[in-house]
């Protein structure tokens, strides 16, 4: 599949009929008669006719007027449009709401077409619909509100036949067709995944279903919709696709969230319990904190520190235990020793502090030797993302599944690893006998300005890779690549913000900056941590402007 240019001017039309063909081809077995018949009704109207079609497809809305439809390559909107009304595709005699009708027409239309029933017809156009509302008018279509108006108003009917062919081809419903626009312009570029017929993240159509109802439902969360009507949709949605229920337990997650904003402690522990977001044992622990059920979160946190938990839950708990120790009146627990690491303590001109802390701090350092970057999280993800790049975006039956990802579908999988571990082996082996220098520069060269989850190119310059090359020990880079796959989501955030190499000696440092009343946030903290605990030399620099003198 390609993207079509820009320069043809239907290249729109060219990419969506690629679109139908690539989903009646790898999806036919999830189509229904009407979605099959559609496609094949589609590639035999007139191409005027199909181009303004997919025009309002990639338009917002789903109303239109024919003036605002002029298009050159198109020509005359009201013949293009005669094929698609034959069609049912489009119609001119849909009900609408006084608010829809809004929404196409000028003010200076409204007051005109209902200046019988306007007691100030030069109102404001808001002010215009409220006094239209004391109509209390039920829908219906454009003639019957507007006699006289000349121009018929468009309903199009096909928004969620296409939003549908959209998740199938995508995979999602962020992505839109602005996608083949930007690739053909060079703006976004992906790596070419050979597909195999088990490339599909849907696999049945009640998949597609599930996927849609999720989509929605996040959608009404964000708009307010009460929890509970949100609640008993997520909760009657059950599907054995991994990829599904992933989407799923992280829509329960930000349900228990917003349960314990409202104070709905009974419910926002219902929904956790539902959920196997990494961090949904935690919150329940926590919504029994807060809402004082000391006992029951105790041995909740006890029940998790026995079942193997994760660096983020070990974290966690050894703040709540201790708490929750107190609470009930124990023995008091002894502190968790802070991790050893340097500690850097700059006073620095207050003047400087309109460049950022982190840059005031570069600028100091390098005043005392060495070349110092700000990369936070983006230099070890790249070196990590160049080394293995055969890995990432290896073919793996349900990974890659249309010619615009820029990831692996099951990045954040806790398979993600043991699915492509001999890969992944063979790419950390070349730590071990120096291979993955060339490897690196080779990758660096040959996928320049690819679509990846971790290289950063507008960050990762030549002379900064080749610095990071030069002093970073291979043994270290094998440690952080191996923290980085024990759980991609968590641990690729969360890294010092500067580094500093002193090429001549192939040494570094890695410094995390904090200003006046910064701290160092859970994800920082269990990178120091690592770092300390496998000898990778980091500090923590802690930064004050000085006062002015009076």
């Amino acid at each position: 599949m390609i993207a079509h240019s820009v320069d043809d001017p239907f290249y729109y039309l060219r990419n969506f009929e690629q679109v139908l063909q690539w989903i009646a081809l790898r999806y036919a077995d999830l189509l229904d008669d009407g979605e099959q018949a559609f496609i094949q009704q589609f590639l035999e109207q007139p191409q005027a006719s199909r181009a303004l079609l997919v025009r309002m497809v990639m338009r917002k809305g789903e109303l239109f007027r024919p003036s605002k439809l002029t298009y050159a390559e198109i020509g005359p909107p009201l013949p293009a449009l005669q094929p698609l009304l034959e069609r049912g595709w489009v119609r001119d005699d849909s009900p609408l709401s006084l608010e829809q009708l809004f929404q196409v027409l000028r003010k200076d239309e409204i007051a005109s077409g209902f200046a019988p029933h306007l007691a100030r017809p030069r109102a404001a156009k808001a002010e215009l619909f409220e006094q239209l509302q004391a109509l209390d008018q039920a829908p219906q279509p454009w003639r019957a509100w507007l006699p006289d108006f000349a121009e018929p108003i468009i309903t199009l009917q096909l928004q969620a036949l296409c939003d549908r062919f959209r998740l199938l081809f995508f995979g999602n419903l962020y992505q839109d067709w602005s996608e083949f626009i930007l690739a053909d312009l060079g703006v976004l570029r992906y790596e070419h995944v050979a597909f195999s017929e088990q490339s599909r993240a849907l696999r049945q159509r009640s998949d597609v279903d599930l996927a849609l109802t999720l989509h929605h439902c996040a959608e009404w969360l964000e708009q307010g919709a009460p929890v509970l009507q949100v609640l008993a949709e997520v909760e009657a949605l059950a599907s054995d696709n991994p990829w599904l229920l992933r989407r799923r337990s992280r829509l329960l997650y930000q349900l228990g969230q917003h349960c314990e904003r409202l104070g709905e402690w009974d419910l926002a522990l219902q929904v956790y319990l539902g959920s196997d977001h990494p961090q949904a044992r935690i919150r329940r622990i926590r919504v029994l904190e807060r809402s004082e059920q000391w006992q029951q979160a105790h041995a909740l946190a006890l029940e998790v520190a026995q079942r193997s938990p994760g660096p983020l839950e070990v974290q966690a708990l050894a703040r709540i235990l201790p708490r929750l120790q107190r609470k009930l009146g124990g023995p008091p627990q002894p502190r968790r020793s802070k991790t050893l690491t340097g500690l850097i303590d700059l006073e620095l001109p207050l003047e400087h502090a309109v460049l950022g802390v982190e840059q005031a701090v570069q600028r100091h350092l390098e005043q005392e030797g060495g070349q110092v970057h700000y990369v936070e999280n983006t230099l070890f993800n790249s070196l990590f993302g160049l080394l293995c790049w055969e890995a990432i975006f290896a073919p793996v039956p349900g990974a890659f599944f249309h010619p615009f990802q820029s990831a692996p579908q099951d990045l954040h999988d806790p398979e993600f690893q043991a699915r492509r571990s001999a890969l992944f082996d063979d790419c950390l082996a070349q730590l071990d006998d120096g291979r993955y220098q060339q490897t690196i520069r080779r990758h660096f060269v040959s996928k320049q300005g690819l679509q990846s989850p971790f290289v950063y190119w507008q960050v990762l310059t030549e002379p900064l890779l080749e610095q990071a090359l030069t002093c970073l020990p291979a043994d270290h880079l094998k440690q952080c690549f191996q923290r980085l796959l024990e759980d991609i989501q968590t641990n690729r955030a969360g890294m010092p913000d500067l580094i500093q190499f002193w090429p001549e000696q192939r040494r570094y440092r890695m410094i995390e900056v904090k200003g006046p009343g910064d701290r160092l946030q859970d994800n920082q903290l269990r990178w120091i941590e690592f770092c300390a605990a496998h000898s990778l030399p980091v500090e923590v620099c802690h930064v004050r402007w000085m006062t002015p003198a009076a």
